[in-house]
């Protein structure tokens, strides 16, 4: 973590999710669902989860844990009846939670909490968020174990941009004197020392000194620039970034060609909600409907993250988009005004659509109950004793001879 590509994506993660509120919802016999703030599991995934953390701290605990080491665990407190009262994070580090299936094949957890030692506790003690893959022991694989190598390549990468900039970006040097010299005296070498090496090593600004008897200068490391060091330092962000499935713009380095504003990057934002966060998202919502519900009501009670607060738009776009909504007959101008924390105002619980909305059959036509109708009934009654489209028909049928009269060709009448 004292990488600041992975705790930045790490923080992302967390941040993200844990801002995102965790709704109960319960299924109708029609197929449909509608909110249940009233069951036990909202007060634990929506409003409190323990007595020391919000909804929002207990579920960035969880999404990091899963994010490092591949699982997040739980300590489940039941009533009486089953349902749960809290739930207390646990640490994820496999130092501190060991898992072992016993012969009949239940997973069983041991661990340390709070100074307490828990042996051999069951899946109906422990809520456990499994992460990508299978560890071969009930657990998902840690991202944190199999990322060690690139990790230790930027932390060395990191400690000799340290080391160099420490040491005022000077490079290892041998004084070399010329072929055919003398060596120096103990009392000579102690003279050159302290004139020409010491401060060197120890100045903290610009040195110079006279090299006396044809003495030289030779540099015996790699410059920063034949290393390439920025350069490495990039590849070794996006290979972090590679390793937690983030785009690196997200932890603020854009990559090469890229910028870091523009609609490229909203598309890059939109494929890491898709990619990056939903496979979080579901495994979280899949957990609580198998670890935390009784299997009686699990195909009537579930969780649901509310994601697409991640895709509020802009005012103007927000506008537009619940217009259409509205007008199109999705949503009730009431649903539309909660959408945006607004109060219900009356008559607003009613679809609507736009009346130029009609299938093409049905242009110029208004409907049979309608004033627009009724009046031109009433004027075809007047004026023609009947429907016009009928007395237009019979007056059709004399113009061409049908009925005796004067024969007309077809498409004069027309």
């Amino acid at each position: 973590m004292r990488l600041s590509t992975w705790w930045s994506g790490v923080r992302l993660y967390g941040e993200t999710i844990g801002a995102l509120p965790c709704a109960v919802y319960e299924r109708m016999p029609d197929g449909s669902k509608k909110p249940n703030s009233d069951h036990w599991l909202y007060n634990i995934v929506h409003e409190s989860p323990n007595a020391d953390q919000t909804a929002a701290e207990f579920w960035e605990s969880v999404v990091i844990d899963l994010v490092v080491h591949g699982n997040a665990y739980s300590l489940k407190d039941k009533r009486g009846d089953g349902s749960i009262i809290s739930l207390t994070p646990l640490s994820a580090d496999p130092k501190n939670m060991s898992r072992r299936r016993d012969q009949a094949g239940v997973l069983r957890y041991s661990f340390t909490h709070r100074g307490k030692l828990y042996n051999n506790l069951t899946e109906d003690d422990v809520f456990h968020i499994r992460g990508f893959g299978d560890d071969g022991e009930g657990g998902g694989l840690s991202t944190l174990s199999y990322a060690r190598e690139s990790l230790g390549f930027s932390e060395a990468i990191a400690a000799a941009a340290g080391t160099y900039f420490r040491n005022g970006m000077k490079s290892s040097i041998f004084f070399t004197q010329p072929s055919g010299g003398k060596s120096l005296t103990s009392d000579q070498r102690k003279d050159f020392r302290s004139a020409f090496i010491d401060p060197y090593l120890g100045g903290e600004g610009l040195n110079a000194g006279l090299l006396e008897h044809g003495f030289d200068v030779k540099s015996v490391t790699l410059p920063p620039k034949d290393a390439e060091m920025l350069l490495t330092w990039r590849f070794s962000i996006e290979d972090l970034c590679r390793w937690l499935r983030m785009p690196p713009v997200l932890v603020g380095h854009a990559a090469q060609g890229q910028t870091m504003w523009g609609s490229g990057i909203e598309q890059i934002m939109l494929g890491w909600y898709v990619l990056g966060l939903r496979p979080y998202l579901g495994r979280i919502e899949q957990a609580i409907k198998k670890r935390l519900l009784p299997a009686s009501i699990r195909g009537k009670i579930y969780a649901e993250f509310l994601f697409e607060g991640l895709f509020r738009a802009d005012s103007a776009g927000r506008a537009a988009l619940l217009a259409s909504l509205g007008q199109n007959g999705y949503l009730t101008r009431n649903e539309g005004r909660a959408m945006d924390n607004r109060p219900p105002m009356e008559g607003g619980d009613v679809l609507t659509v736009q009346s130029n909305l009609l299938p093409l059959n049905q242009l110029g036509k208004a409907s049979a109950g309608s004033p627009e109708q009724q009046l031109r009934s009433s004027l075809m009654n007047i004026m023609f004793g009947g429907d016009l489209d009928a007395v237009i028909e019979a007056k059709m049928k004399s113009m061409i001879g049908h009925n005796g009269g004067p024969s007309l060709r077809e498409d004069e009448a027309a």
